[in-house]
């Protein structure tokens, strides 16, 4: 049980932080993330939401208050990470390997979470 315990805070604490570099980079460095936007065929206006959504995400999942929230912020995060690999791989510019570590981590931590602290909805 300690062995899953760990393995869930590090895999959730990984993801955390690539979805907090993802949001800063969609605050900070905006220019760039609007070029590969519309590169994708996206529209720029939802890149400040979506940053915001993502760090949502994350208090949801973390502080655990609600299943119901944190199962939408799960679910949130992979139609994130697919909708991006799909968009990456239909242009084919080689960025798809940060939406496949995601996905594997959010897997990861999810399924873990599931382990340790029980209360599925499923």
């Amino acid at each position: 049980m300690k062995r899953d315990r760990i393995i869930y805070y590090v895999v959730t604490g990984l993801f955390s932080l690539m979805m907090l570099m993802s949001a800063g980079m969609y605050i900070f460095n905006n220019e760039a993330i609007q070029e590969t936007f519309m590169r994708l065929g996206h529209p720029t206006y939802i890149i400040y939401p979506l940053a915001i959504l993502k760090i949502l995400g994350l208090v949801a999942i973390w502080t655990r208050a609600s299943t119901w929230l944190k199962e939408w912020a799960y679910a949130g995060y992979f139609f994130n990470a697919v909708l991006a690999g799909a968009g990456h791989l239909s242009v084919g510019d080689g960025e798809v390997g940060g939406a496949i570590v995601a996905i594997v981590l959010l897997f990861t931590s999810y399924f873990m979470d599931k382990k340790v602290f029980g209360k599925s909805l499923v």
